[in-house]
């Protein structure tokens, strides 16, 4: 198991479950955002669509009850394997897009939270989704008196680093392409990262991955 630390920047959930706050002053690119249309599209939507993520960590330090919550790409780089769990998910709806991961998947490290928030780099999501041992634990900032071992609420998966990004893609980069794409459109006409901007853990379809990660190779909108 990776050291205490590891992937608490996922932590800016609300341990309530119903609403996933990040703290970030972006738009937070995480797992939330209520867009009627948006929202009413996803529930109809196949998971077979979905075969890409998006997630998102804190790259800087915040202690929350004494815990750094610190966790980002170059954290998760140095651990051995180059591999963690991703634990501390507090959001139903980031929770299910957990369990619909298939091992073999990639899916961006998003740094939320910071400064300059924004996609850091690739990792291959190497363990499908099974029980987050710390919700259980009372020491830890993300327990769950409500979630019982016989009926556990909360679920993770393991990731490994695999490269950063050939440059960082700011979120006020990509928000300039969604916003083209919205008027004129484009593969990021609808992408979470702005219709649901808080949720922590999102989806994302080949098309809008594939468009994202070709941003590295060109020169800043």
């Amino acid at each position: 198991m990776p050291p205490k630390k590891r992937l608490r920047n996922l932590r800016t959930l609300n341990t309530n479950g119903d609403t996933e706050k990040e703290v970030s002053s972006s738009p937070k690119p995480s797992l939330k955002r209520k867009d009627s249309s948006s929202a009413m599209a996803l529930e109809g939507t196949s998971t077979e669509q979905y075969c890409r993520w998006l997630m998102k960590s804190e790259p800087e330090s915040r202690f929350e009850n004494g815990i750094d919550v610190k966790f980002g790409i170059e954290d998760l780089k140095a651990l051995p394997d180059q591999t963690s769990c991703w634990d501390g998910v507090r959001n139903y709806q980031a929770r299910n897009f957990m369990r619909q991961m298939k091992e073999g998947q990639l899916a961006f490290f998003y740094h939320s939270n910071c400064k300059e928030p924004g996609i850091a780099g690739i990792m291959k999501i190497v363990k499908e989704a099974y029980v987050d041992h710390t919700q259980f634990d009372k020491k830890d900032v993300h327990y769950d008196a409500s979630s019982k071992p016989e009926n556990p609420k909360w679920s993770m998966v393991d990731v490994q680093y695999q490269r950063m990004l050939k440059r960082f893609l700011p979120l006020a980069e990509l928000k300039k392409y969604h916003l083209q794409h919205m008027t004129k459109g484009g593969p990021l006409k609808d992408v979470m990262l702005f219709t649901r901007a808080r949720l922590s853990v999102q989806p994302l379809t080949a098309e809008e991955f594939d468009f994202v990660l070709n941003l590295e190779d060109q020169e800043p909108l």
